[in-house]
């Protein structure tokens, strides 16, 4: 988060707060052609359990309007689409267009990509969303990203109705004894991965370090109850590598 201050935080490295978002697009139209076999070769597959558990706990029903921030290439969309439908309808939104591009063609290519899923290129601080438009936001991996998170968790408040739901899935603080082991991983492995598969090493040294970057579980529950969430609540994954925070709108 940037505090007030005239800097943010890129990975371990102080930025100007108005180049973050330019180098966080500039890592992921260098990772988008290989994001989703990354994502299998990192997580052994694990992240596809983690999705399905997110939207579990949306507890979707037909006719329900969802937005999917940070969506990038529709993992999240096309688990939901037909849960809401007849009626309903996802917005697939994302900040970066090779994500948003990558992720109509994959969408496209599972036969999921009907009249109920919309496509939005946009920033999660200022969403171009009436007030009270959406039943479910989710953001999966994408919160730590975001250069002002508590705006962009005030706009996600903002466009929820009353009563609806946020989820955030993303890479939290695991328990203590997996921490030296996944540190190994994550400064000296996945590198290594990124820069055989995808020929880029810096940027997942980048996504290594927005992890440690990012708040942790109880930091990002009170972060949500300052702008406005109530009923807060987190759920450990794979021994808190990951965590699933959920907030209501009431």
């Amino acid at each position: 988060m940037s505090d007030g201050k005239d800097t943010t935080h890129f990975g371990f490295t102080e930025v100007p707060v108005t180049e973050k978002a330019r180098r966080v697009r500039g890592v992921f139209d260098s990772v988008a052609t290989r994001y989703d076999l990354m994502n299998d070769l990192m997580s052994l597959g694990v992240h596809r359990a983690w999705k399905r558990i997110t939207i579990e706990k949306a507890f979707l029903r037909p006719g329900m309007q969802v937005l999917d921030l940070a969506g990038g290439t529709g993992d999240l969309a096309a688990l939901m689409a037909p849960r809401v439908m007849p009626g309903g309808r996802v917005v697939l939104s994302d900040i970066n267009e090779a994500m948003l591009r990558r992720g109509r063609e994959r969408l496209l290519d599972r036969g999921v990509a009907g009249e109920n899923i919309e496509y939005c290129l946009a920033d999660a601080e200022t969403l171009p969303f009436e007030d009270g438009g959406f039943d479910v936001v989710t953001i999966a991996f994408g919160l730590r990203n975001v250069t002002r998170k508590e705006a962009a968790l005030a706009e996600m408040f903002r466009v929820l109705r009353p009563g609806g739901q946020l989820l955030v899935l993303e890479f939290s603080k695991p328990v203590e004894p997996l921490a030296p082991a996944y540190d190994l991983y994550s400064f000296q492995v996945l590198p290594a991965i990124g820069k055989l598969v995808a020929g880029d090493d810096a940027s997942y040294r980048y996504l290594a370090e927005s992890i440690r970057m990012h708040p942790d579980q109880e930091t990002l529950l009170a972060m949500m109850a300052v702008a406005g969430f109530e009923g807060g609540r987190y759920h450990n994954l794979t021994g808190g590598i990951v965590a699933l925070h959920r907030g209501w709108k009431y």
